[in-house]
């Protein structure tokens, strides 16, 4: 365990650019060989789309990097955070502990909060027009929605005492993670009904994806299932019952052209069937 906390304390950039890269080539290839649905789509522009809002969350994540770091140095040097008031206990359930904790509040709080939250929800909207979710599909983030989850990431660093070993780890797992659960692939349903127990699996991510109320809005988790099983917001769906994007931005034109896919925060808004927003809180902008 001691091995693997000295290799993400000192992880390399381009060990960080591997894993990112090295995720979505593997997952790719694997989307050929083993498809969960045979889209009819261009295959190429889809993800030239979903890679260039992967490249603006990265540049995002870059030029904001210090305030993460500077964050996790000053919580452990001031022994702040849940982490830090714990006894103290083995490096892997330090490591478990933190990573369940960097979970809840950097991935599974700021989700369900962009589900809640009207301005969120219009940046995060660009993530669910996907109609074609595959493993690119994964960093598909509006800039703006990359801010407000570095914000969220941050305040879980501080608010977890965590070390940036522990963070660098979470982050790797993390991408590896979401690509893995995105993937256009299928696996055994006896598999990944035993892995959601614990983990995120393929088939309860991509429920969260199914394109109306109350599937869009459920099982928000990254990493571990724990959270949306805790919270009452785990859901299930059929395979073949599965139709992804968002029910307000079916047409083409809206949800497979980066010129609007920019633009849509800052649209009128379209309440959802089943909308989560009653007509006085549309009138609140």
């Amino acid at each position: 365990m001691e091995q693997i906390v000295e290799y993400f304390r000192t992880i390399p950039s381009s060990h960080r650019s591997v894993i990112l890269v090295g995720g979505i080539a593997l997952f790719w290839m694997l989307e050929s060989a083993v498809p969960l649905f045979r889209f009819k789509y261009s295959k190429v522009k889809h993800a030239g789309i979903n890679i260039f809002f992967t490249l603006t969350t990265i540049i995002i994540n870059f030029a904001l990097a210090f305030i993460l770091l500077k964050s996790s140095d000053w919580a452990v040097a001031n022994h702040f955070g849940i982490l830090q008031w714990l006894p103290q206990m083995p490096l892997w359930l330090f490591a478990i502990t933190g990573l369940l904790l960097l979970d809840l509040i950097g991935a599974w709080l700021v989700h369900w909060a962009e589900h809640k939250v009207k301005w969120m929800w219009r940046f995060h909207l660009v993530h669910h027009t996907d109609t074609h979710v595959d493993t690119t599909s994964a960093n598909r983030h509006h800039p703006g929605e990359s801010v407000f989850r570095f914000v969220f990431t941050t305040a879980g660093v501080v608010l977890a005492g965590a070390p940036m070993w522990l963070v660098f780890m979470y982050q790797s797992i993390s991408v590896l993670l979401s690509q893995f659960n995105h993937a256009n692939i299928v696996i055994p349903k006896w598999l990944d009904k035993a892995m959601s127990w614990v983990f995120v699996s393929p088939d309860m991510h991509k429920v969260h994806h199914h394109y109306v109320q109350p599937y869009t809005d459920s099982n928000y988790g990254n990493i571990f299932s724990i959270w949306d099983r805790l919270f009452g917001t785990f859901m299930t769906l059929d395979r073949d019952k599965l139709i992804y994007g968002i029910d307000t931005h079916m047409k083409p034109e809206e949800n497979d052209r980066l010129s609007n896919l920019l633009k849509v925060p800052f649209q009128t808004y379209r309440p959802p069937v089943g909308a989560k927003f009653n007509e006085e809180t549309q009138a609140v902008q």
